[in-house]
């Protein structure tokens, strides 16, 4: 004969064994929370598969943290690195009424970019330039967009931007734009990467120049011209080229004198195109001292062109600059380029703050897939989802400079990076 009160009775403390060991079993597990690093996106799944009954009501102390806790997942972007003391605030579906908690800790590391100092440069000093500088406008029948960064290493130091660019708009439809990267060792390099790129936009903002250069350009490129007079031409086209850095070597040893400083003081590369649309295509003249590249890409990447020579090799160890006068040599042609494209998709001048860390090697710089790779990088496929949109392009001059302060660990140096595009 069976008892109704004893049956029910032993059932329900059955049941309430069972509840009360799936409790146990899930505060028994152990579960560690993978490291979440500050300012990143960090995202955490809780997989209850095992524990069908149990429902994580909240998390407390996550608020901390940053993050937000739903559908048994912790996501979000913490700010401060620390180690979060969290409790899972948990209930059993067969005890809704009882909230228990387990504990469990999550560590949250520094982003790397926090343990360097931002000290800003002293705005009263002779040479004073600001830290960071952006640039967009109008390029020929395209557009530009440039930036120029101090890297983490002078800021760590309240020192100067060492980079420096200029882009103008010049007489005849012809524009320029120049980049220069001064030496670390050189202590008014700062100024020296201005002056130099200042001065050689100077010198071809003259009519009377570019006249002479679009004759010459002419010759070479009309076919039923003689072989003789297109090679006299193109010697015409380096000559004022080389004239045209000569002017800004020479400006570079006025500044030195004027201020009781040594030449060396003013230690930089440079890099410039001079570009100009004919109706037979685009010219580009293009000159490099020092280990900063000029790429032009064409359409679909179907061909990348280094337009400069780069020292490095050879000279490994011991760039070359602008303010050396035995650059000037017989070997000082070989610096100058003179390409003829129908039209091309980008064109891209940089220091090597960025061609260091995205290109490792000068072999890449006229690599097809490593250009691919560095403008998926441009178009947000990053560690920090930063985006460069060259179609919307409203606030590009940010975006640029937001991009270019991208993580790479030893690679520290100032960042300029130019694209016509």
């Amino acid at each position: 004969m069976k008892i109704p009160g004893f049956y029910f009775g032993a059932k329900k403390n059955m049941e309430k064994s069972v509840v009360h060991k799936e409790k146990e079993d899930f505060k028994e597990i152990h579960w560690v929370l993978k490291n979440a690093h500050s300012n990143k996106f960090y995202e955490f799944s809780f997989d209850m598969d095992d524990f069908p009954n149990i429902r994580i009501q909240k998390i407390s102390n996550l608020e901390e943290t940053g993050l937000r806790f739903e559908d048994n997942k912790i996501s979000g972007i913490p700010t401060v690195n620390n180690v979060y003391h969290l409790g899972i605030e948990f209930y059993h579906i067969g005890d809704e009424k009882t909230v228990e908690i387990k504990n469990i800790d999550l560590f949250v590391n520094a982003d790397p970019k926090d343990l360097w100092k931002n000290i800003p440069g002293d705005p009263n000093d002779i040479f004073y330039k600001p830290d960071d500088f952006s640039y967009k406008g109008k390029f020929l029948d395209k557009k530009i967009v440039v930036t120029s960064k101090r890297g983490r290493s002078h800021a760590h130091e309240g020192k100067f931007r060492e980079d420096d660019f200029a882009v103008n708009e010049l007489p005849a439809d012809w524009f320029v734009v120049s980049v220069s990267d001064g030496a670390g060792s050189a202590k008014a390099a700062r100024e020296g990467s201005r002056v130099a790129t200042a001065s050689v936009n100077d010198f071809f903002n003259s009519s009377e120049i570019l006249t002479e250069l679009e004759n010459n350009i002419n010759i070479i490129y009309t076919p039923e011209n003689l072989t003789k007079d297109k090679d006299e031409a193109r010697k015409n086209v380096i000559r004022f080229l080389y004239e045209g850095v000569l002017f800004a070597h020479t400006a570079l040893n006025k500044t030195a004198a004027d201020h009781n400083l040594s030449i060396i003081d003013l230690h930089a590369t440079l890099i410039f195109a001079l570009v100009k649309k004919f109706s037979f295509g685009y010219i580009i003249l293009s000159f490099g001292v020092g280990d900063c590249p000029v790429n032009l890409i064409s359409a679909d990447f179907s061909k990348v062109q280094l337009l400069n020579r780069i020292d490095v090799g050879e000279f490994s160890g011991g760039t070359r600059f602008i303010t050396m006068k035995e650059i000037f040599n017989d070997q000082m042609a070989a610096r100058f380029g003179i390409t003829h494209v129908d039209d091309f998709s980008y064109l891209v001048l940089m220091t090597d703050g960025i061609y260091d860390p995205k290109f490792s090697t000068e072999n890449k710089l006229e690599d097809r897939e490593s250009w691919k790779t560095f403008f998926n990088d441009l178009a947000g496929h990053n560690d920090d989802s930063a985006k460069v949109d060259f179609i919307n392009d409203t606030a590009i001059d940010v975006q640029l400079s937001t991009w270019a302060d991208f993580w790479s660990r030893g690679n520290h140096d100032d960042r300029t990076l130019a694209i016509i595009y």
